[in-house]
């Protein structure tokens, strides 16, 4: 094919580093390698220099953590957004706005086409390739994994080091794992038998429950209008907040999952996660919900949240539809202001307090002591209002059973 210039989503792992030499051999193309930071906890300088030593001809760094957070996971944690039941999205929210600035480099270097390094089973090419395609339908695409002749982690290892690129996953310790702020995924090893438990060492972040503090560890979280902004009465912005929630959470063991989920592209897969200060997050701004949401706004927003969960999970971000509903959720949000305190033990978690000036908790409503505030007597009403189709019913059938004994 004719000479390209190709930027790709790079991240310095075995199957980017293995990418840009690919490209170059089967592109006779330039490779200019773009690097998301979205807390991954990495050193972007290293990983910068990695891809110039494999081949890039030039690195562009991005910090994009706060706007990760401001602009993509406060949108799902306002949402209430959870995919089957457990999982939080970590890796399904980082996509689109990695795709969106690689795509901004794109143009601003004349590129002819944007790479990234997912497998041809996976989520995440839709993911990618959905938000090319919105953004600049213009820019080739190349999918390495559905083009070239290697056929597992492997293989990319053999090729790996028959090119003397340097990496750090090995035939022994063959994870595919992707960390953000948010949280970090495990794949592959053992987790490839759902009959098999995560192995301790699966685990990188968080405490088992075993090696957990022996007390329980109080935690209370504050926000303003649906969004995290104080942790123990202390005023925080968005990456140092979760950087500390995820510190609290993972000490003492909150947030692991193990799940088998449903992939967007048909087959059913097993992974584990970590999720130490998004798990708290999502319980605590819950909890905030229960107190100043009504019920018929709440109820239907839990069903808002699941088909938000599925648009992110199945990388339909750039969408009418997704924008929409975040409008319909943004409103739902004005009045979850307050505080919520957890209890944390040994991977559980307990609500303690729950405090809004919103509230629409009404003690003398609610309590067992009568008062003027709640007339018992007009129950009686609702309830034969409320049972007037069963209570037809129940007459139709006692005269038709009246007819049969005569």
């Amino acid at each position: 094919m004719s000479k390209k210039k190709v930027v790709l989503a790079y991240s310095g792992g075995l199957d980017t580093s293995i990418i840009i030499p690919w490209l170059k051999e089967n592109y006779d193309c330039e490779v200019i390698a773009f690097v998301a930071d979205v807390g991954q906890g990495e050193d972007m300088e290293e990983v910068a220099v990695k891809a110039i030593k494999t081949g890039a001809s030039k690195v562009v760094v991005k910090d994009l953590r706060e706007e990760f957070l401001t602009e993509y996971v406060w949108k799902c944690l306002q949402a209430g957004a959870v995919y089957e039941h457990k999982y939080l999205l970590g890796t399904s929210m980082a996509r689109p706005i990695i795709a969106k600035y690689q795509v901004e480099v794109a143009l601003a270097e004349g590129a002819d086409a944007v790479a990234h390094g997912c497998t041809g089973k996976g989520n995440d090419q839709v993911r990618f390739e959905h938000a090319f395609l919105a953004l600049a339908p213009e820019l080739q695409i190349i999918a390495p994994w559905r083009e070239w002749t290697l056929k597992s982690r492997e293989d990319c290892i053999d090729y790996a080091e028959a090119h003397q690129i340097p990496i750090v996953a090995s035939k022994t310790k063959i994870h595919s794992r992707d960390r953000n702020i948010w949280h970090i995924s495990h794949e592959g090893g053992e987790l490839e038998d759902p009959a098999q438990a995560p192995l301790d060492s699966t685990w990188q972040i968080s405490n088992s429950p075993k090696a957990a503090p022996d007390r329980e560890e109080e935690v209370e979280i504050g926000f303003a209008k649906g969004v995290p902004v104080s942790v123990n009465g202390q005023a925080l912005p968005a990456v140092q907040l979760l950087d500390l929630l995820n510190e609290i959470g993972a000490r003492n063991a909150i947030g692991r999952i193990d799940l088998v989920e449903n992939r967007f592209v048909g087959m059913k897969s097993r992974g584990a996660y970590e999720t130490p200060g998004g798990t708290l997050l999502l319980l605590a701004h819950r909890e905030l919900e229960a107190l100043c949401l009504d019920r018929d706004l709440e109820h239907f927003k839990e069903h808002v949240g699941l088909k938000y969960a599925e648009l992110v999970y199945n990388g339909l971000w750039f969408t009418p539809l997704r924008a929409s509903l975040d409008a319909f959720v943004a409103s739902t949000q004005e009045e979850i202001t307050g505080t919520v305190k957890l209890s944390l033990y040994k991977g559980n978690v307990s609500i303690s307090s729950r405090k809004s000036e919103y509230s629409l908790f009404n003690a003398d409503i609610a309590s067992f002591t009568m008062s003027e505030s709640y007339d018992q007597k007009d129950a009686a009403g609702f309830i034969k209002i409320l049972a007037l189709p069963a209570r037809a019913r129940g007459l139709n059938r006692k005269k038709k059973a009246a007819e049969v004994t005569r």
